[in-house]
């Protein structure tokens, strides 16, 4: 497999595994010390869309369907199947215990030192007041969910990329 095929599979899996990190230690007590700041969800949006979309044309450039690129990611070692495995997982996992956490509730957001969430039950749809400890546990939620995602989605560039790689390394030998 040609190195820049390593290396952009290596960038997205280790991506992954800090979002997925992040995203785990959100069950900590506490919350997260970056959740005031938008600085991180925009590095990750700055660095998913490229990462993610330059997987995608490889896999179109290398002609592949779905079953040969399951037939390349079987091809690659047994080591990295298990990485991209767990980190998938992780990250299904991750966005199933979230959205069974949350309920109806999300986007918290302070108003005048009072707690607000966003209520989306049915026939009860709107903002409402909730105590601090409702709050923090939305917004630890809501944390979960924007780490989670872009953490499967760089999972994903990491599959398409190394499986890409290593259809271009057994058409270049054959």
């Amino acid at each position: 497999m040609e190195w820049s095929f390593k290396l952009h599979g290596g960038i997205a899996a280790g991506l992954s595994t800090v979002l997925l990190l992040l995203a785990g230690l959100t069950w900590l007590p506490g919350t997260l010390p970056l959740s005031g700041s938008k600085w991180p969800m925009v590095a990750i949006v700055v660095l998913l869309f490229p990462m993610f979309i330059a997987a995608l044309v490889r896999m179109f450039l290398s002609g592949a369907d779905r079953h040969s690129m399951w037939l390349a990611f079987r091809c690659l070692p047994g080591r990295l199947q298990a990485v991209l495995g767990a980190l998938a997982i992780s990250g299904v996992l991750l966005m199933l215990f979230s959205t069974a956490d949350a309920g109806n509730l999300q986007a918290p957001e302070v108003k005048d030192g009072r707690y607000f969430v966003f209520d989306t039950t049915p026939y009860a749809r709107g903002t409402i007041e909730v105590s601090h400890s409702q709050y923090e546990a939305v917004l630890e939620s809501d944390q979960r969910s924007m780490l989670a995602i872009p953490g499967m989605l760089f999972a994903g560039a990491a599959y398409v990329a190394f499986a890409a790689g290593e259809l271009r390394r057994a058409a270049s030998s054959s």
